[in-house]
């Protein structure tokens, strides 16, 4: 089982906010949506363009609870990963996410 990796403090990690961190050479998009916690990979399933990661801000590829990727405008729900328009068909792998002692974290749980 891996280790569960920090985020930030949940105080300083307010609704609407994203962060993008590394995970085992993988780029983490992590959202607060509604005070809950969301962790999906940041590479758009049509042809691996980042989204959050891509350097515009997360507010201009992030609308209500979609994340929209910049190159081709492909949407993906930010609760479960869905692709829900062309061109991308395959979803978001989603990431286990906790609050541990005031931490966000989350957990690579892609591999052995």
């Amino acid at each position: 089982m891996t280790e569960w990796t920090d985020v930030a403090p949940a105080a300083d990690f307010g609704p609407g906010q994203a962060r993008l961190i590394d995970v085992s050479g993988a780029q983490i998009a992590v959202i607060n949506l509604e005070g809950q916690y969301y962790a999906l990979e940041d590479a758009c399933t049509h042809d691996g363009w980042p989204l959050l990661g891509c350097g515009l801000k997360p507010e201009e590829v992030m609308e209500g609870e979609q994340l929209v990727c910049p190159r081709h405008g492909a949407r993906f729900c930010i609760r479960t990963g869905a692709a829900l328009t062309p061109p991308a068909y395959e979803p978001l792998h989603c990431f286990p996410v906790r609050v541990n002692d005031g931490m966000v974290q989350i957990r690579d749980d892609r591999g052995p």
